[in-house]
């Protein structure tokens, strides 16, 4: 017979038995640890942004109405802008954005008016069909960019060598401005002409093209002589252009009061046959072809003597500069101009057309001195340059020529070294 278990044993096994119990029993899982964070939530989207172009023929208010807006918001936008900008000038082709609620109301309104501005309208927080319309600058970026290329056979004006080499048409007209007193970009260039230029250029935040600033240091090579000129602004005075010798480019007459076009069609003559009256008489001026609407500028600064029509002319201005000269422009479209205005040296003066006795548009432009008319072409060539730079400040402009003539070269080197 077994002996009965003592208390004490009793109890030494019923330890044994809940500590096996234990060792059986999983661990439990340790409670996850925070991050201090909150999981994201999606939300859903509440409105939508459009980007578009502004078609032809349409004002704003058909803009927003073809958008879907409630027209109470369309309106109260419209009479907003309209106080900081003029709506006729709302025009087809440039960009605009519309970010709008789902239910036709308005978050935001944007519109590119130009390059460096854009008109924006927000809405004013915590009230109905309200906004807040501002003109803001375009924010842009600039630097320094060196353009290389030549007059071609495919490309034989500056415009179209400037456009094959990846400039814009107003950088043409920038450099033939700079030259302006001592070539005609009308009938002077020719094939196998080069040219090279380091030009500010702005770039948008949105990575579009933003403008060109002024040219700072160009070279052109017409029937193998070098023209050069220098940007520089003397420490008391304004910038203007100067050759590697700090002599200014700046003359008293333009060589021609157009930018670019082909050819003179019929030059200055004491005796010439005329194409619509058929007899022969004296042709006082230099006919230019050109296209109807082309630009023409004053030849130099003076006061406006004349401005509107004449039998033969058409529409005409004339212009009194100082020295007895007196400048004509005949044939006119349009007349930019009235008399007794003062206008500067490059200023326009109309554009070019077909009024009065013309076969077809062209500008005819004529010189008087002292009352009597002399060949327009001839008496350019004759103008005596603008004033040097001072001596007093000669160290400072060779210092800055050397610098920008740096540039250009170490650019031909690379383009050089990057063909080969």
């Amino acid at each position: 017979m077994q002996p009965l278990m003592t208390a004490s044993g009793m109890l030494a096994s019923l330890v044994l038995l809940i500590a096996a119990s234990a060792a059986c029993r999983p661990a439990a899982a340790e409670p996850p640890r925070s991050t201090g964070r909150l999981a994201d939530i999606a939300l859903a989207r509440d409105s939508e942004s459009i980007h578009a172009i502004v078609p032809q023929h349409t004002t704003l208010s058909s803009l927003l109405t073809t958008h879907h807006l409630v027209a109470t918001e369309a309106a109260a936008l419209v009479d907003t802008l309209s106080e900081k900008f003029d709506l006729r000038r709302f025009r087809a082709g440039q960009p605009y954005r519309i970010e709008r609620f789902f239910d036709g109301r308005l978050r935001e309104f944007e519109y590119e008016i130009d390059r460096d501005r854009r008109l924006i309208a927000t809405r004013e927080p915590d009230a109905e069909a309200t906004f807040h319309a501002e003109i803001a600058e375009i924010p842009k970026t600039i630097e320094h960019v060196v353009l290389e290329g030549a007059i071609t056979r495919e490309s034989p004006s500056l415009v179209q060598a400037i456009d094959a080499a990846g400039g814009q048409v107003e950088l043409s007209l920038a450099l033939a401005e700079v030259f302006s007193g001592e070539m005609d970009f009308n009938s002077d260039v020719q094939p196998g002409d080069t040219f090279r230029l380091i030009v500010e250029q702005a770039t948008r935040v949105d990575g579009g093209f933003g403008g060109y600033g002024p040219v700072l240091a160009a070279e052109f090579v017409n029937a193998g002589r070098t023209l050069q000129a220098i940007r520089f602004a003397p420490p008391d005075g304004a910038p203007g252009y100067y050759d590697t010798e700090g002599r200014s480019l700046k003359r008293f007459f333009l060589k021609s009061p157009l930018k670019f076009e082909p050819r003179v069609t019929s030059s200055f003559s004491r005796a010439r046959r005329h194409p619509v009256l058929n007899y022969t008489r004296a042709h006082n001026g230099v006919d230019y072809a050109a296209p109807s609407g082309a630009p023409v500028a004053s030849v130099a600064s003076g006061v406006v003597t004349f401005a509107g029509w004449t039998n033969g002319g058409g529409r005409t201005v004339r212009v009194r500069h100082t020295s007895g000269y007196e400048s004509e422009y005949l044939h006119l479209s349009a007349i930019a101009v009235s008399a007794g205005a003062r206008i500067g040296q490059g200023d326009l003066v109309g554009r070019v057309g077909a009024t009065g006795l013309a076969t077809g548009p062209h500008l005819h432009y004529g010189l008087r001195r002292n009352g009597v008319y002399v060949n327009p072409v001839r008496e350019h060539q004759m103008m005596p340059p603008g004033e040097p730079v001072a001596e007093v400040h000669l160290a400072l402009f060779s210092g800055h020529r050397d610098h920008l003539f740096g540039l250009l070269e170490d650019s031909g080197l690379r383009a050089a070294d990057d063909d080969n």
